[in-house]
């Protein structure tokens, strides 16, 4: 007999009409669709077909109507400019309503799509909304992205309008977004240029304006006249998230607009367990998928408060910045990423810091984007003594694969584990003939088709490649490129992308599992461990490992204990014998390692600059450690 999670999982499995189309009830629709899902065309299912109804309207009016306009809507906290400013449901809707009235005095309609370029500002949050409050497509590009990237997008989504502003701030510098943005309108094709831009100037950085192109978002403002929400279909797409593919072309991931206000006003109160009036905060970007879902749609559809917040979680000011903006904020839910804690972790060991703060409002800190160590999950447990709550999803998903489903019944955690599917995910872990493996066995993450609502239904204009990224090699299933295994529990482990999964000398190994074992060494702050070619083995793992802060040991002591603990914990056939110490690791902006660009070093192999870095410099250091231990006789990158 299983608990209300087992119930309600199986009824999303077994039933999933009956299910989503009693959830879908929650949403206003201008008309109530026809079929829940239609699966008449596989393997490219669509859900809640024939319906219309408007995301914005979902996300903002709905909450005024009902009587709640005055209570905000967003909190806007930057410590990079010393500002704090709240909006209201209704004076944020009246912003989203004027942008809205701007796009389309510059000719942008229904389908049409509009980028956007911005920093960690309300601008950004406005310009997406406003984009869906008339039925455009928007796709928003991580503020500072490479130019070359930028033009790749522009070449896809050809943009009827992109929406910039003049800078983003880091904690030491400047960011000129327009220099980039210019640059990449040259390099992208001449059909796909935008017959306009929109530059928010900020007082830090005025931007020098191409005339007949470049307008200012202040003076369109100031004479803009409102829109109203156009009805779009259900089906109809409200964004392009791009995701970097491994060919170099992005893949540009489609977010329907029923399946996904269905899907995510659910998940707050469900797996986050939040309700409307509570202050919700994902600290991430709004260029990343986490951005879209957590700090725009889903608390504005749920009715909560969303804190954006343009900072980081060390310097600035220091590493207790998180626990002011949780106390200031009363902020009922945290959402970010693990690397955020393990930096947090670097400069405040003790947790000294969290103690300045009164942190009783506080509910339970959920962490994803990676894998949570075991390591960092105690400490922040430790630190906090409030629920930390591992769990998996991606870019293409659009919300959790595997969660501890508080708002359902909080199951116990398991160190390693994100626990187990959420409603709607069925979970599978297969072999490579697409045969399901034992309990316990290691094998690839896979998810039975259909895939739940708001997942995504395909690629902008790639039907095809859709099929071949994440259909082909496990037929009747989505292929998340993920490795791990299920336990006797129904907990699912996830171990490694697939790729990060290495033979040593015929013995399949999870560099995962190595991590996990260096990160629970004392002065380890945080680490990865990668796969490097050998003659004789096939691959060997090698380490990298930075160390707390104030730690003053002697490297070398250290390096000979983590290889120890990887002996006796994964054995000697892991062949673990090489580590080393560095100052930082390379990282996306949204906190990945990046274990790809590292390993083509290792193994002396022609690499490109990730447009996603976020320090370019670091890799620089990484060759060096390399050499130290006798790898990366650097061959140039490209």
């Amino acid at each position: 007999m299983g608990g209300k999670y087992e119930e309600t999982f199986r009824e999303s499995i077994e039933n999933p009409e009956a299910f989503w189309g009693r959830i879908g009830e929650d949403i206003h629709w201008y008309k109530k669709w026809d079929k829940v899902l239609d699966d008449s065309n596989k393997p490219f299912y669509r859900w809640f077909v024939g319906g219309e109804l408007n995301t914005c309207y979902n996300a903002l009016d709905v909450h005024i109507e009902a009587g709640r306009g005055d209570q905000p809507a967003l909190i806007y906290d930057s410590p990079v400019t010393d500002t704090i400013k709240t909006f209201t449901y209704t004076q944020f809707r009246d912003e989203v309503a004027k942008f809205a009235g701007v796009l389309a005095s510059l000719g942008v309609s229904k389908g049409d799509r509009v980028l956007i370029y911005m920093p960690m500002i309300p601008e950004a949050v406005t310009a997406m909304l406003a984009c869906a409050r008339i039925g455009a497509v928007h796709s928003v590009v991580f503020g500072g992205f490479a130019a070359n990237e930028l033009a790749t997008r522009i070449n896809d989504a050809r943009p009827k309008v992109i929406v910039s502003a003049s800078c983003g701030i880091e904690v030491n510098r400047i960011v000129k977004y327009k220099p980039l943005l210019d640059e990449a309108i040259q390099l992208s094709e001449e059909g796909a240029r935008p017959r306009a831009c929109v530059i928010y100037q900020r007082p830090m950085e005025k931007a020098s304006m191409v005339d007949g192109r470049d307008k200012d978002w202040t003076a369109l403002m100031a004479d803009a006249e409102p829109a109203d929400c156009v009805p779009v279909l259900a089906t109809d797409p409200l964004y392009i998230l791009y995701t970097s593919g491994t060919t170099g072309q992005p893949k540009g991931v489609v977010r329907d607009n029923g399946g996904h206000a269905v899907a995510l006003k659910w998940t707050m109160k469900t797996i986050y367990n939040v309700d409307a009036g509570d202050v919700y905060w994902a600290a991430s970007d709004v260029g990343w998928v986490v951005g879209h879902s957590y700090i725009v749609y889903g608390p504005l559809l749920k009715g909560c408060t969303t804190v954006l917040f343009e900072g980081k979680p060390v310097g600035t000011p220091d590493a207790g910045v998180f626990w002011r903006v949780i106390s200031q904020h009363k902020v009922r839910t945290l959402f970010t990423a693990p690397t955020a804690f393990r930096a947090i972790k670097r400069e405040d060991p003790d947790a000294a810091l969290v103690k300045k703060y009164d942190l009783s409002d506080f509910y339970a800190l959920f962490l994803a984007g990676e894998r949570l160590d075991p390591d960092t999950l105690r400490w922040a447990e430790k630190a906090l003594n409030k629920p930390v709550i591992d769990h998996w999803w991606q870019t293409e998903t659009g919300w959790a694969i595997c969660a501890n489903c508080l708002g359902i019944e909080h199951l116990p955690v398991k160190e390693g584990s994100p626990t187990k599917p959420a409603p709607g995910w069925n979970v599978k872990v297969v072999d490579e003939a697409n045969q399901e493996v034992k309990a316990g066995e290691i094998g690839a993450l896979v998810v039975k088709l259909p895939l739940p609502p708001g997942s995504l239904p395909t690629l902008w204009n790639a039907d095809d490649r859709f099929v071949e990224s994440y259909l082909k090699e496990f037929p009747g299933y989505y292929k998340t490129a993920d490795a791990g295994f299920v336990d006797q529990d129904g907990y699912v482990f996830v171990m490694s992308r697939t790729d990060d999964i290495i033979n040593t000398a015929g013995h399949r190994l999870s560099t995962g599992a190595m991590e996990e074992v260096l990160a629970s060494h004392p002065d380890v702050a945080e680490c990865a461990v990668l796969g490097v070619e050998d003659q004789l083995k096939g691959q060997v793992p090698v380490g990298f490992i930075v160390l707390k802060a104030g730690v003053t040991r002697p490297e070398e002591e250290i390096i000979q204990e983590v290889i120890q603990m990887v002996r006796e914990k994964i054995g000697p056939v892991a062949s673990f014998k090489t580590a080393t110490v560095v100052k930082r690791l390379p990282k996306t902006r949204s906190g990945k390692i990046l274990r790809g660009t590292i390993q083509k070093i290792a193994d002396n192999k022609e690499w490109r600059m990730p447009a996603t870095i976020d320090d370019p410099a670091i890799l620089g250091e990484i060759e060096e450690a390399l050499n130290k231990v006798g790898y990366a006789k650097a061959r140039k990158k490209t």
